[in-house]
Formats: structure tokens, C-alpha cells, sequence
């Protein structure tokens, strides 16, 4: 084996992350029996994954011993999941906190990254809801690992050049996305390539700058599809051999780097075992191909970068559409499950539809809290702190007010903001990632729109309950017995 491959650098990211299940009414999850046996699917999925993946044991010549895969892995958990796993299961939670603060004294540089609140699609996001997701996920970061994040994951991958312009703005140094998501690229002080004829070579990081034109810049990793290909839908994590063997086929001795980005949940809840794969394949096989894992950050403070790239113009692209971002807004074709005749042109109308509701909330939200608040949308961006649990509501509200507020003042700002994170919640991704519009997924974000709603009429504010019904009402779910977005709504109300 020769000395640059003992040196090759890999990195496996994990995108750990579940949709908001809480009910908008109580704050709790509520039993879902589809989830069996568990209570629901986060219990589920944390069983199968997240908790796994946090002990680990395996065995080697000195005996077994437990291993935490987080410590070897970059990864991000999506803020309301770790939120959750904080509450509900500390333990696993401290495993997951101590795995970055082990990477940051191992390589100089912490495992975890950060990702945009809500899971939206960014892309089909207005500017301001997109600052807020970022500043809400920057925040929340900080506030479990007690330190920046130098990057964040996009949901979905989801990218659009205005916002990787927001994530430069908010201080953020480099994401991660997929290699068709790259329009061209050169090399330092070269011609530009056109990547539909030169595909971006994803063992390079590529800079990505501003389009002011200002010269501000962060980095973009395009991960490796064909291995990220393999370890989700190619079983490629059943043989820790086989994993490993596929990133030492791609490493190479001139500081690139061999890295795939994945869904977390791969490794234990979507294979069975996965977590031993992954756990036998870095921290055995690795080692012993030569392969050293860390993580972006580390390998940028050693790596200059000396490749540009442009991203592909338009409404956006992502990881798991072939159509751009389709996928969240019509029939465009991508589905998970379902049965072949099948289709999702509810996606359409169900969009149309929380848009109403958002419009609303956000012409109320900006004409009434400029009544109570001296800078309503900045408070917005740092209402995280109080669905983190750091400052209470109260408290909050008069920290941001433009005047000594009565009680029945306070209720009304209370009230605004909470309206604002139910209409962000709305446009939570996985509402339009499935097969139906019946989906426990669609019906959680129509929990949301019905709680902003209320919220809305409780403020005395316009609500537009029939705009809003009478759009979801053109969306249909595929099983007749389902009938259309508004039967399925009026079943949420009525329950």
C-alpha cells in the first residue's frame, strides 16, 4: 500500500432527520398505529437508528467494544428531531452532543452540521422565510453544540442561487449537493466548462460566489452519487468490505477527497443492521484500506480549494428530483410508494392552497406586530429561542416590544408568532415527498394550516377559510374512499 493512499481522506454524511410530528394543539405526538409496535414513528425510527447508531458494538482482536458512529461520520440532525431526542432520550442525546465535541479534538473541526429549521423546500420559499430558516437553524446549532456552524445542510439539497446567496450572507462556509446540481465549472483561472458535456468532479470542492458580484463566497461539496447510489438503494452497507472497497476504488493521492452524502435513517431503520455496517466499515476497514474519515470542515482548513462552479439557473434544483424541485409543487413524476396508476396532482393545489393561508398570516403578522413590536420580522428570527425552550413567551414578547405592553398585549404578540412558526411549519418537505395526499406526512401539514387558521381568527385577524377550502377542494387523494383535501381537512377539524 503506498504512502498517499494510507493518507486518502473520505467522508460519509449522514442526513439524519423526521418531519414535526407534535400536535399543534397539545405539543405532544400523538399515537400513530401505522408506526407499530411503537408508539410512533419517531420512537420507531430512533429505535432502528438513532440510538444504534450512538452504541454501536463490534467486535476486534482486543474484544468487543462499543463504538459511537457519529464520531466517525459528518452529519446533521434535522433541529425539531433533535429537539425531540434531547426530551425523550438524553442519553443518546449526550452520544450524539459528545460525538462532535470528540471530532472537534480529534480533527480540529466538529462532525455536525447544521441544516435549515423546518426541512422546507428553500428554493419556493419567499427571501424572508428562507433568512429565518437559516437564522432558526444556525441558532438552534449553536444552542445544542455550543459553538458556529461552518455548514449547514440544505433540505433535500434543495439549492437556488438566491439561496446560496442567503447562506452566504448568514456566515455560512460551505453545503453539500448533488453533481447535476452543477451548471459549469473551471479551474483556477481556466475556461468555463459546460458540466452537461464535463460532469463537476466531485472529489474537488468547488467555490461558489455571490451573485452581487461582490466576491463573498462559500464552498459546494457534490458528493459522490454512485456510491451514495449504492449504500441507499444498492445495499452496499450489508458488507463493511464492500463499502469501504468502494471508497478506496475512487481515492486518489492529490489531496481529493471521496465523500457521499446519504440519508442517516439508511443506517438501521431502511436496512436492518445498517449501523453495524456502517460502524465495521470506518472505524475496521477504513483503517485498515488506508482510508481516514473526516469531515468537510477539517478537510477545507487543509485543502484549498481551486476549482468555481455555477449552479443550475431557474427555480431550483435538488438530491431527489429529477425535475428540479417538482416534486414539492406538481405531477412531476417522482413519487415513494403508491400504485402505478397513481399520480400526485394534489401537489398543486395543496401548495396553492397553504399559500393562501401564509399570505394571510404574514399581511396580519406585519400589520399588527409593528403595532407591538419594534422590529417584528428580526423578532421572528430570534423567536427560535423560544421554541427551543431558552426564554419563555412572556418574557420574549417583552423583550421585543416597542413599548411596555398590557397583558392582553402580550397575548396578541404571543399569538403572532405563533401564527408565524405554524405557517412556516406548513411547508414542511415530506407534505408533498410521498405518494398521497392522505399521507400521515400531508395530514400533519394540514394540521399546521388549520391551526393558523385559528390563530388568525382568534386575533381577530382576516382568515381565508374559504379561499383556502375551496382550493384544497381541486385536491384529490388517490383513494376514493379519501375523497378530496377538503374532506380529508374537515376530518382533522372534526377530530
Amino acid at each position: 500500500m503506498s504512502k498517499d493512499m494510507r493518507s486518502a481522506e473520505i467522508v460519509v454524511h449522514g442526513h439524519f432527520y423526521q418531519p414535526p410530528r407534535e400536535n399543534p394543539w397539545t405539543g405532544q405526538i400523538d399515537p400513530q398505529p401505522d408506526a407499530g409496535p411503537f408508539r410512533d414513528w419517531n420512537e420507531r425510527v430512533f429505535a432502528e437508528c438513532y440510538r444504534p447508531n450512538a452504541f454501536v458494538e463490534i467486535g476486534s482482536p482486543e474484544g468487543e467494544r462499543v463504538v459511537n458512529n457519529y464520531e466517525m461520520m459528518s452529519f446533521n440532525v434535522g433541529p425539531t428531531l433533535l429537539g425531540w431526542i434531547k426530551d425523550a432520550h438524553p442519553e443518546t442525546y449526550r452520544r450524539i452532543i459528545l460525538a462532535d465535541e470528540t471530532s472537534r479534538i480529534q480533527r480540529g473541526y466538529g462532525n455536525a452540521m447544521a441544516q435549515a429549521y423546518h426541512h422546507t423546500i428553500l428554493p419556493l420559499s419567499p427571501p424572508r422565510d428562507v433568512r429565518t430558516q437559516i437564522a432558526w437553524g444556525l441558532a438552534d446549532f449553536e444552542a445544542h453544540f455550543g459553538r458556529r456552524a461552518e455548514g449547514m445542510w440544505l433540505p433535500e439539497t434543495a439549492a437556488s442561487d438566491h439561496v446560496l446567496a442567503e447562506l452566504i450572507d448568514a456566515g455560512v462556509e460551505f453545503t453539500i449537493l448533488a453533481p447535476w446540481q452543477g451548471a459549469n465549472w473551471r479551474e483556477e483561472g481556466g475556461e468555463w466548462v459546460d458540466a452537461r458535456h464535463s460532469p463537476v468532479d466531485v472529489r474537488y470542492p468547488h467555490i461558489y460566489r455571490h451573485p452581487d458580484g461582490s466576491e463573498r463566497s462559500m464552498t459546494l461539496f457534490f458528493y459522490d452519487a454512485d456510491i451514495a447510489r449504492a449504500i441507499a438503494f444498492e445495499r452496499g452497507i450489508s458488507s463493511a468490505e464492500t463499502f469501504a472497497r468502494m471508497f478506496a476504488d475512487r481515492a486518489a493521492s492529490n489531496g481529493t477527497l471521496v465523500h457521499a452524502a446519504t440519508d442517516g435513517e439508511t443506517y438501521g431503520h431502511h436496512h436492518k443492521f445498517g449501523e453495524l455496517g456502517l460502524a465495521y466499515g470506518l472505524h475496521v476497514e477504513a483503517p485498515g484500506r488506508g482510508l481516514e474519515p473526516t469531515n468537510y470542515a477539517a478537510y477545507l482548513a487543509r485543502n484549498p480549494v481551486r476549482r468555481e462552479v455555477h449552479i443550475v439557473e431557474g427555480e431550483g434544483t435538488s438530491w431527489s428530483c429529477a425535475h428540479g424541485v417538482g416534486r414539492w409543487k406538481r405531477n412531476c413524476g417522482c413519487s415513494t410508494g403508491g400504485r402505478p396508476a397513481w399520480n400526485q396532482k394534489w401537489r398543486g393545489p395543496l401548495r396553492a392552497a397553504l399559500e393562501i393561508v401564509r399570505d394571510s398570516a404574514d399581511a396580519s403578522f406585519a400589520r399588527a406586530g409593528r403595532l407591538l413590536l419594534r422590529d417584528p420580522w428580526g423578532a421572528r428570527d430570534r423567536y427560535v429561542h423560544v421554541l427551543m425552550g431558552e426564554i419563555a413567551a412572556e418574557d420574549f414578547v417583552q423583550t421585543e416590544a416597542s413599548r411596555s405592553l398590557q397583558t392582553a398585549e402580550v397575548e396578541r404578540s404571543k399569538k403572532l408568532l405563533e401564527l408565524q412558526a405554524m405557517s412556516m411549519s406548513m411547508f414542511t418537505s415530506c407534505g408533498w415527498f410521498f405518494n398521497d395526499l392522505a399521507g400521515v406526512e400531508t395530514v400533519q401539514i394540514l394540521r399546521y394550516a388549520a391551526r393558523a387558521l385559528e390563530i388568525l381568527i382568534e386575533l381577530d385577524e382576516y382568515a381565508p377559510v374559504d379561499a383556502f377550502l375551496g382550493t384544497l377542494a381541486s385536491a384529490r387523494s388517490n383513494d376514493p374512499a379519501e375523497g378530496s383535501g377538503l374532506d380529508i381537512f374537515t376530518r382533522i377539524k372534526n377530530s
